[in-house]
């Protein structure tokens, strides 16, 4: 196990252009052609991860010759012409699933012994349905370990093809793998689909990748596969970048309300994660397509339900976009990925919850209810697959503490994954035309004014407390004894009304520094604030405050959505209920626990459902959940991360 790495929140909207490495699916099918054709092949824009080395090894063990250039991401290949012979030979596939299942087909086609292995993770995943299919060919393979798992024995002498029904239910490799050797064997293969096959685009896939080293695949609806016996001829090919990594950073835009595009992906291109973005925009995301590339602009995420069967890879990152979107998220159609590197829908269903996500699992799929005031950083148990790794990082662009345990297990397929991420971080200083301010926003007793005031004392920078100005606004109308209900003697109130915020708060001349924290005050400071007209005065006196003073540290519960959308660096602070209340209850007096419990429920409630300006998370904003932390240690992370952003 290897040392966890800790997310940093990025305080601002991801934008660049990540370097996505190659198609893991593209780049294995494609070399595995390579090896066994005449000639040489060129392969650019290979992935070089644990998958492809995987695959990579196999291939020279059988006897190919190939050049590596890492640095411009190629293979030069010189096959082996289809002549398998080897001896008392042992592979090794790691944990790699499309390596081992595209592998043992093939095997069977040469002649000699074999045993085909991998890491105890590839040794509990099923093979059952592909060695119950050679098997009715006649092919001899012998279990060394558990039933139908790693370590198979190979004892190949050629096979003879035919007919072969298959389900395809539980896994799309195990028909590539029968296509991919089809043409080795005598007579060829036809195989029947006898259920609906899941991921089927990596069918599609298995055939172009094919097609393209010179072999034909006769399709008979959307069930029969006909391959004829023959040769595949080397061939120069070029791979795409992979969709699946891609999903990775359009999901950081999305999050983030940022803007990234993925070079060499398209509306045709031949993977299908690609539907990714289209799920994406059904979420509110924009999503532009490029001759060339794919956009993705963040904006508000909504809520739906998707079927992901035919894209599951994407699943874990759907999951952990729908952590900050604004209603019921449901994935199904993924009951078979629970056979993958982990049981992934148990797994991301656990690490939500331990980040305060609603997660439900579903026999085939799950649902997320997602509730941003109570994300929380956790320390992430990635099961050693690379998927949960990745996924789960996208949750601590805006949660702090989120740590991802053994996350070096993202070589399987994207070993720079994390560096890649982290080029993607905004750092640009903000333009002269531009007021540097931090938006804090958080419900009551999140330690808001606390944590604002020393945190604009550690940046030296001006402090903004909004709230106060609405709690003069309620003390003026105290001292005038008006009706709240009246709302238009209240907003005329805040017209007429002299309040200076400052050390001191001063209204109509007299010092109420201490009387707006009263308790009348913090009961009915809610109607106040949730009076349009006004917010619509104290607002732009709020805009006009910062702005005069080139920026600051504003605190409030619609800075970062309605004050100052544009702020360059926006935080919600929040803490679990009891704690808040806690924190409200020292700080009053005449008032059991059990009142300031209450009326902190009645103002989240009120403050979260008025008309205007609801207290909501602002989009990108950093989710901070102050429950268990020191204010010293809030605010140092909180200084480190507006540093980050606006200091580079």
């Amino acid at each position: 196990m290897t040392q966890a790495l800790v997310v940093r929140p990025v305080g601002g909207p991801m934008n660049g252009v990540p370097a996505v490495p190659g198609s893991k699916s593209q780049t294995n099918r494609a070399l595995l052609c390579a090896a066994l054709a005449e000639g040489t092949s060129r392969l650019s824009g290979v992935l070089f991860a644990d998958d492809t080395a995987a695959m990579l090894e196999a291939v020279m063990s059988l006897g190919c010759d190939v050049r590596i250039d890492r640095h411009n991401a190629s293979l030069e290949v010189t096959g082996i012409g289809g002549a398998l012979n080897f001896e008392e030979l042992t592979i090794d596939c790691r944990s790699s699933g499309t390596t081992s299942r595209f592998l043992l087909p093939v095997l069977l086609a040469g002649k000699g012994k074999v045993v085909l292995d991998g890491s105890e993770q590839l040794r509990s995943r099923p093979f059952g349905e592909q060695m119950q299919a050679l098997r009715s060919l006649g092919g001899t393979l012998n279990e060394l370990g558990g039933s139908d798992e790693l370590p198979i024995e190979i004892i190949a002498s050629g096979l003879e093809g035919g007919k072969i029904k298959i389900s395809a239910a539980n896994s799309s490799q195990f028909v590539s793998g029968l296509m991919l050797a089809a043409p080795l064997f005598e007579g060829g293969l036809t195989v029947e689909l006898t259920d609906t096959p899941v991921s089927r685009p990596y069918l599609d896939l298995t055939i172009e990748v094919m097609k393209k080293f010179g072999v034909v695949v006769e399709e008979d609806g959307d069930s029969v596969y006909r391959i004829t016996e023959g040769q595949y001829s080397s061939t120069d090919m070029m791979i795409e970048p992979d969709a699946s990594a891609a999903s990775y950073f359009f999901a950081a835009s999305a999050i983030t309300q940022g803007n990234i595009r993925v070079k060499g992906l398209h509306r045709n291109s031949w993977q299908g994660d690609i539907q990714f973005v289209d799920v994406l925009e059904e979420l509110g995301a924009q999503v532009t397509w490029g001759p060339d590339w794919i956009e993705v602009q963040g904006d508000r995420l909504s809520g739906g339900t998707f079927d992901l069967g035919n894209f599951s890879d994407t699943a874990q990152t759907l999951a952990a976009v729908a952590a900050f979107a604004e209603s019921e998220v449901e994935i199904k159609g993924i009951g078979f990925i629970r056979a993958k590197e982990t049981d992934r829908i148990r797994a991301i269903v656990t690490e939500l919850m331990k980040c305060g996500v609603e997660a439900i699992e579903m026999s085939d799929g799950l649902i997320i209810k997602p509730n941003t005031w109570r994300l929380t950083g956790a320390s992430i148990d990635t099961y050693d697959d690379h998927r949960m790794a990745m996924s789960m990082a996208l949750l601590g662009l805006r949660v702090p503490r989120i740590e991802i345990r053994n996350s070096a297990c993202v070589s399987k397929t994207f070993p720079d994954f994390f560096s890649v991420l982290e080029d993607l971080r905004p750092r640009a200083a903000p333009s002269t035309d531009v007021v540097g301010v931090a938006a804090i926003d958080g419900p009551a007793g999140s330690g808001k004014s606390t944590v604002a005031r020393a945190l604009a004392a550690e940046l030296n920078l001006p402090h903004f407390d909004t709230g106060a100005m609405y709690r003069a606004v309620a003390v003026a109308a105290f001292r005038q004894e008006l009706e709240f209900s009246d709302a238009s003697a209240i907003a005329e109130l805040a017209k007429t009304a002299e309040i200076s915020i400052g050390e001191k708060i001063i209204v109509d001349g007299v010092d109420a520094t201490d009387e707006i924290r009263s308790a009348e005050v913090s009961q009915l400071v809610s109607v106040v604030a949730a009076n349009r007209e006004v917010r619509r005065i104290l607002v732009p006196l709020q805009r006009q405050w910062a702005t005069e003073l080139g920026g600051g540290v504003m605190e409030g519960r619609d800075i970062g959505t309605q004050v100052f959308p544009d702020a360059v660096f926006k935080v919600f602070l929040t803490a679990d209920l009891p704690i808040r209340a806690e924190r409200r209850f020292r700080e009053t007096e005449g008032q059991t626990f059990e009142d300031v419990l209450k009326d902190l429920q009645r103002r989240d409630h009120v403050d979260s459902t008025r008309d205007d300006s609801p207290l909501e998370v602002a989009p990108g904003a950093v989710i901070f959940d102050t429950s268990n932390m020191a204010i010293e240690d809030v605010v140092g992370e909180l200084a480190e991360m507006f540093r980050s952003r606006v200091e580079g």
